[in-house]
């Protein structure tokens, strides 16, 4: 099920348009393109920020731990990267 299909939660279904899936796709592509979960790549991308020294994550579960660990093994970004990032957000 979707979280959005549940009720009480921040995300509305009416939120998930086809415009939205579809810029979730494309980011997708590029983390796969550099070896990283989209919350990998999400955690990267805030981390590249020099004012900030750190992110939360909301883990629930050990494997969502690991997987934000994974994060440190690429956290650079191509100037490439950005720039297709920047024109999907």
């Amino acid at each position: 099920d979707s979280r959005a299909a549940k009720p009480g939660t921040f995300l509305k279904s009416n939120d998930v348009t086809p415009e939205v899936i579809a810029k979730v796709q494309r980011l997708n592509e590029i983390a796969a393109r550099r070896g990283q979960t989209m919350a990998q790549m999400a955690l990267a991308w805030v981390l590249r920020l020099p004012q900030l020294t750190s992110a939360l994550i909301g883990a629930s579960k050990v494997a969502q731990i690991e997987d934000a660990v994974g994060t440190l093994r690429n956290l650079t970004f191509s100037a490439e990267e950005l720039a297709e990032i920047e024109a999907i957000l």
